[in-house]
């Protein structure tokens, strides 16, 4: 794991992004210390995709600073990106590429040493489990395994942060339970930012919810804090959400 002295590892801080008049986010502010998993929850469209690729360094901010262990991701992104692990939702994976080729694609795209690289390689197939499909066509698989090729590629240089963009959508009941246990077992090492629209996933995986709706900041807290006052999860996303 990649070292920092930098005791918040994801930091957004007025974070805005403007298409002419309309805001995808705006003024979003939060601070993720090490080793928090934290789970960024809101509505379909709310801008939960758009703060992660601003976080990522993948789109520039209209205004605002985001950073990864410290690092400016608009002025310092290939510093940045050692530390980061990025799986977008629907990633590109290469249909007609193995999981063993495309890891080692990667692998050479980073740089990694021949020797680094087939150590790598061999720990994140075992991490993923994906022994049985490492010589398939990614176009072939399930999408769970799709995703544990995407999750394979965000560990492959052992980056101290992942940024996971609705990690378990579209997967079956036990291929979500999968995902959130890999995602368990990795927030035990890492610092996690994972979006979602599922309440399920807040109580599953999270140390605390950054809740956005409409491009805001709406909530930042623990996934009890968030059911306050006796109320479900559910009732909490509509009062965020159904009075906008």
């Amino acid at each position: 794991m990649s070292e920092t002295g930098h005791s918040a590892m994801i930091e957004a801080d007025g974070l805005s992004k403007f298409y002419g008049e309309f805001a995808a986010t705006r003024d979003v502010t939060f601070q993720i210390k090490r080793g928090e998993v934290v789970a960024f929850l809101g509505p379909n469209g709310a801008g939960k995709s758009t703060t992660m690729k601003l976080l990522t360094g993948y789109l520039s901010p209209s205004r605002g600073i985001a950073k990864i262990a410290g690092h400016n991701m608009a002025t310092d992104r290939l510093a940045g990106a050692t530390h980061l692990g990025y799986l977008p939702e629907n990633g590109p994976l290469y249909p007609d590429m193995t999981p063993r080729s495309l890891l080692e694609f990667f692998a050479d795209a980073r740089g990694l040493p021949s020797g680094r690289k087939s150590e790598r390689i061999k720990a994140v197939v075992e991490q993923c489990d994906l022994r049985s499909v490492i010589g398939k066509p990614i176009g072939k698989l399930s999408k769970g395994y799709r995703q544990r090729v995407g999750m394979a590629q965000a560990l492959l240089h052992e980056p101290d942060v992942l940024i996971l963009d609705e990690p378990t959508a579209g997967l079956d009941p036990n291929q979500i339970r999968e995902v959130r246990e890999a995602i368990r077992r990795l927030g035990e090492s890492k610092t996690i930012l994972l979006s979602t629209h599922i309440l399920q996933e807040v109580e599953a995986i999270a140390d605390r919810v950054l809740f956005i709706s409409e491009g805001r900041l709406v909530f930042d807290g623990t996934p009890a804090a968030l059911a306050r006052d006796g109320k479900t999860l559910d009732e909490r996303f509509y009062e965020l959400t159904g009075a906008a």
